[in-house]
């Protein structure tokens, strides 16, 4: 431990710390940026002695606290119990909350629980405006810790929360800042502050949190406006919230196909509550000039059960990257009956000189799906395709395919297969695949 080696580390970053410890246990260095480096060795030292004694020297230097909240967990007894004597001296709101990112982080290993539950006293202490920063911390964990105290504690207003609702991208903040927004206002009234953000939300989750309280609101109206959400969570609360005020959601959909442009969540929204006998609306909106149309109507079949294969197979050429996909959905149960030709031919040249992307991958799904030697083949033909991920698709391909029931072992065709993609076996592997296929190595 003589020997120094200066390396900088992201004194801002958790996982930096955590870094530091389990590093300074294997060789000296001192991190750049700390006042006292040589301290920080002390505190990761292997000798329990020296974490020990280096603890007492550590609380006068603020940057090191980091370390301390680390031996809070430490594996001997004696450094522990130090370490949080100190913490619990040293931590107030400030520090508390810029030590909050790591010790929730660190909280998840063993021994971690008291360094939480003292942050959990501490920030209880805080006012809103002190804990501001971890309602935006780009740590889920932190962001999900610090709402559920502030609901706990009544920091937010109903407002603040469906706000905080709309805005976090984690569905656990959405689920808890809503539930707690509908919650205060259910005893008190006021709805209004708290459905406009809930229902401009860009998830999906806030937006039916808003729209199934519309109906305790006595907006109940309101929720026709979203039957043609694009959340397919967001379409299902609305057409309850529909029919409890009387409404029929089914008709509505019908009337909606029928016009001249109809809305994507519309056309999707008609499969999930119609009839088979629907999708009579939806072939005609196959062909529209709208690709999401296309796409949602496209998914409708599937979703009514409804696939004709004869029809659904000139889809796999649309230029619509949806479409496709959701053709390719539709027809893969199918995909036994999809004639194994035309697929192979657009595996054969890539864009730009042959098809897009999205028709040769719904090609290699539906081929993949065939599985026996037709898997093998188009496997092998994307090996050489342009895009990247295609290529390492097939390549896994390749590397788990086996002889399936059902085929003739000794086929030379197998053999030609396994010899051009040899490159991905070593001799060993490729001689074992050869003699399973009962050709010779």
């Amino acid at each position: 431990m003589d020997e120094i080696i200066s390396e900088k580390i992201d004194l801002g970053d958790p996982l930096a710390w955590l870094r530091l410890d389990e590093a300074l246990r294997r060789e000296s260095y001192a991190p750049s940026g700390l006042v006292q480096p040589r301290l920080a060795i002390d505190l990761c030292h292997r000798d329990g002695r020296i974490r020990e004694a280096a603890l007492q020297q550590a609380v006068g230097d603020p940057a090191l606290l980091p370390l301390v909240v680390v031996r809070c967990a430490d594996w001997v007894g004696q450094v522990r119990e130090r370490a949080r004597e100190l913490l619990r001296t040293a931590l107030d709101v400030d520090t508390g909350v810029a030590l909050a990112p790591l010790i929730l982080l660190f909280g998840r290993r063993g021994r971690g629980a008291f360094a939480i539950e003292l942050l959990d006293e501490v920030l209880r202490r805080a006012s809103r405006e002190q804990l501001a920063p971890l309602f935006t911390d780009a740590d889920r964990a932190v962001r999900r810790h610090v709402h559920r105290l502030a609901v706990e504690e009544g920091l937010l207003s109903p407002a603040e929360l469906a706000r905080a609702s709309a805005r976090d991208t984690d569905a656990v903040v959405q689920n808890l800042c809503a539930e707690a927004a509908l919650a205060a206002v259910a005893k008190t009234g006021g709805y209004g502050e708290v459905l406009e953000p809930l229902l401009g939300a860009r998830n999906p989750r806030a937006r039916a949190s808003g729209v199934t309280a519309l109906r305790a609101a006595g907006a109940a109206g309101r929720a026709e406006g979203f039957l043609g959400d694009r959340s397919g969570v967001v379409r299902a609360c609305a057409r309850y919230v529909v029919r409890q005020g009387g409404g029929d959601p089914l008709a509505l959909y019908r009337a909606w196909c029928l016009a001249a442009e109809p809305v994507p969540g519309a056309v999707i929204g008609l499969a999930e509550c119609g009839e088979r006998g629907d999708a009579a609306l939806l072939w005609p909106l196959v062909s529209h000039p709208r690709g999401a149309v296309r796409a949602r109507a496209v998914a409708g079949m599937r979703v009514l059960d409804v696939v004709d294969v004869r029809r659904m197979v000139p889809l796999l050429d649309d230029p619509a990257p949806g479409v496709v996909r959701e053709a390719t959905l539709a027809l893969l149960p199918s995909a036994g009956l999809v004639p194994d030709g035309p697929l192979m031919e657009r595996l054969a040249d890539g864009w730009p000189k042959g098809w897009p992307r999205h028709v040769r991958v719904a090609a290699f799904r539906l081929l993949d799906a065939r599985g026996g030697i037709v898997r093998l083949r188009a496997a092998v033909t994307v090996l050489d395709d342009p895009d990247e991920r295609l290529r390492a698709w097939g390549a896994q391909v390749v590397q788990r395919w086996h002889l399936e029931e059902g085929m003739t072992p000794g086929d030379a065709e197998v053999g030609e297969l396994l010899g051009r993609a040899r490159h991905l076996f070593s001799e060993y592997v490729l001689t074992r695949r050869l003699w399973e296929a009962g050709l010779s190595g």
